[in-house]
């Protein structure tokens, strides 16, 4: 028999892979890494490091982390250990390992509304402390530059700012809904709010189905959940944070418009007990099929595919968040940060950091993805993972990057999250008018940013 040059090739390839026991690529378009080839060639050698031990939560993108950290285990021979803890212990632990004399863990994973007070208190090391070569990959999606801290102003910002932590995980808020009766029913997927009330109205059937359901419960439920609406209609809780200007602006006719609408979906199209809803309660009426469209995180993806968990497997539709006619689409970024701490020896900061720079590489993002949670590269978006069913949110996650950004970014943020938590369930119930709650908020705000030394004022109040 004659063989062709190209053939001899491919079969003398194939007989190295199998008397070696490895993958070895022989040509052609470079594949994605898996499999044996993952573990046979590390994606980015860090060398032999020290076990480390990471805090990490409980949420539902962390079985996907877990798997990318077998592989690195596997792959490097190094050893991470996860102190795996519900999302309501993870603030306290974090605090009580970074105020001790030693740090338990030598990464702590924080959401990102809690990196102000970490970073501002110095009980992180700054990555160029532990690595002054350190570069973060221009294709790391850069979350409004919340890795970084700028001590003099009091921001998170790369201008004159330094690098503190590295993303985890990048949680935006998106819009899910029914693709099957979307269709069925002759309709596009929304752009506009205009859009999804047309959709509500034609398809509410309830108990059935509910046409729209918001995120209602009071604290940070409702207020994260209401941040798109609010964002989009170009509102905000204070004028210019960045440059120091705290003049509360929560109490402006557009954040009225913002909050007017949340409660029209609610009591037109939401179920009954509207202001008790929190993001399990959303996914459940969803996954139930008892949900047209609501706004929901990233990683609550994975259980609308779930047969385990999701009576509408394959029919759940992902798209940019919806848009007010004179607005933006927004969403707001919940992401997760790893940070060192600063109580941890050199050592122990060198291992966390190689752990951190494997994690961020291409191919480690690229599994991260295949195995179910929120890649933090944005080329991990124009991948083939993106074409796939399975990852239909992708295109819709892409989209969203731009219209995505960071609130609450000052040390005041946890104070603003309580009295906002508190005063938009009271509207969202009947306690208050919007204007009253938003009126209220206003006051309470400006006070706080008194009592911590801030450039501050007030709009006129809201008539009622």
């Amino acid at each position: 028999m004659k063989f062709s040059k190209t053939l001899f090739s491919v079969l003398l390839c194939a007989t190295f892979l199998v008397l070696t026991g490895i993958g070895v690529y022989c040509g052609g378009q470079q594949p994605q890494t898996e499999g044996v080839l993952a573990v046979a060639k590390p994606f980015f050698d860090v060398g032999k490091q020290p076990d480390i031990t990471m805090l990490i939560n409980n949420s539902p993108w962390f079985p996907g982390f877990e798997k990318l950290v077998e592989l690195y285990e596997k792959q490097t021979g190094n050893v991470v250990k996860l102190d795996v803890t519900p999302y309501a212990g993870m603030l306290e632990k974090t605090r009580n390992a970074l105020h001790s004399k030693e740090s338990p863990y030598d990464i702590v994973n924080m959401d990102t509304q809690n990196t102000v007070e970490m970073y501002s208190g110095g009980l992180l090391t700054p990555i160029h402390e532990i690595d002054p070569n350190f570069e973060l990959d221009p294709a790391v999606i850069g979350y409004d530059e919340c890795h970084y801290w700028n001590p003099t102003k009091q921001w998170r910002t790369k201008n004159g700012g330094k690098l503190m932590g590295l993303p985890t995980n990048g949680n935006y808020q998106l819009y899910y809904y029914r693709a099957d009766l979307y269709q069925e029913a002759g309709l596009a997927p929304p752009e506009t709010w205009d859009d999804a009330i047309v959709a509500a109205e034609k398809m509410h059937d309830p108990p059935n189905l509910y046409g729209y359901v918001v995120r209602g419960a009071r604290g940070n439920q409702i207020r994260f959940g209401w941040m798109p609406f609010m964002l989009g209609h170009n509102a905000g809780f204070v004028r210019d944070p960045a440059n120091g200007d705290f003049t509360v602006t929560i109490n402006s006719p557009e954040a009225k418009q913002a909050l007017d609408l949340y409660i029209e979906l609610a009591e037109r199209f939401g179920p009954p007990n509207s202001g008790a809803i929190a993001q399990s309660e959303l996914l459940q009426l969803m996954t139930t099929g008892k949900a047209l469209q609501l706004i929901c995180v990233t990683a609550a993806w994975p259980h609308m595919d779930n047969p385990d968990t999701s009576l509408v497997v394959g029919k759940v539709g992902v798209t940019v968040n919806p848009k007010p006619t004179e607005g933006e689409h927004a969403s707001a970024i919940g992401n997760w940060i790893a940070g060192i701490p600063h109580n941890v020896s050199d050592e122990q900061k060198k291992g966390a950091l190689a752990f951190m720079k494997w994690f961020l590489t291409y191919d480690a993002q690229y599994k991260y993805g295949e195995f179910g949670s929120v890649p933090v590269r944005e080329d991990i978006f124009e991948t083939d993972l993106a074409q796939k069913e399975e990852f239909r949110w992708m295109k819709a996650y892409k989209r969203t990057i731009p219209y995505a950004h960071q609130v609450l970014g000052y040390t005041e943020g946890p104070q603003l999250v309580e009295i906002s938590g508190l005063r938009l369930n009271q509207a969202l119930i009947g306690e208050l008018s919007s204007a009253e709650a938003l009126n209220l908020m206003a006051e309470e705000m400006h006070q706080v940013f008194l009592d911590s030394g801030r450039e501050t004022g007030m709009l006129p109040k809201l008539p009622d």
